[in-house]
């Protein structure tokens, strides 16, 4: 029985989205294709018909996953200080820290990113850099720019890795007073 063209794409849509919440959970090395493909209810084999590798189905996670986080990051329509300082509460809250199969995948991710093939890391760069630019554009100033999205991504691993919530608070905390003080352009308390 053949499936229609669309079938295939639902397919495949199914297999990114599930995969996606998967690598962001459980990490995406630790699970295999037959795994992923059980948790959409399909055998292993007809992964194959969606993607020649696994390495190509990461690729296409990184790129998905960073144009969400592009998106609801830095998205379209008003780009100011106080809609970014608003999207860094949101980022920088114990509902990101709980949830990461529905957030930002550069905390869950980054270091599996980073050992992956230049192709995916330059799908990555790609978006970062984007991100990083639009940042950019509101704070007027590049470093500061990096410097906030680095601040970001590291203190969400920090609280990830910490079992106490009320220290992942105060993680949170700290970091988004530091970065409003950035912003705000103070370096006193």
């Amino acid at each position: 029985m053949r499936y229609s063209a669309s079938h295939k794409l639902e397919t495949k849509e199914k297999l990114l989205q599930s995969s996606a919440v998967s690598a962001k959970t459980q990490g995406f090395s630790t699970v295999g294709v037959d795994a992923l493909m059980k948790a959409i209810g399909l055998s292993g084999g007809a992964f194959y018909s969606h993607f020649s590798s696994k390495d190509e189905l990461f690729s296409s996670i990184v790129e998905r996953e960073l144009s969400q986080s592009l998106e609801r990051l830095s998205g379209e329509g008003e780009q100011n200080r106080a809609r970014l300082e608003r999207c860094l509460q949101h980022y920088l809250s114990m509902a990101h820290v709980e949830h990461p199969e529905s957030g930002c995948a550069l905390p869950a991710l980054g270091a599996e990113i980073a050992r992956s093939s230049d192709q995916v890391r330059e799908h990555a760069e790609h978006w970062i850099c984007r991100l990083q630019q639009n940042w950019a554009c509101i704070l007027e100033s590049e470093s500061l720019a990096w410097a906030i999205l680095s601040q970001c991504v590291g203190a969400l691993v920090v609280a990830r890795m910490l079992v106490s919530p009320d220290v992942q608070r105060s993680v949170l905390t700290a970091s988004a007073k530091e970065i409003g003080r950035q912003i705000a352009g103070q370096n006193t308390e």
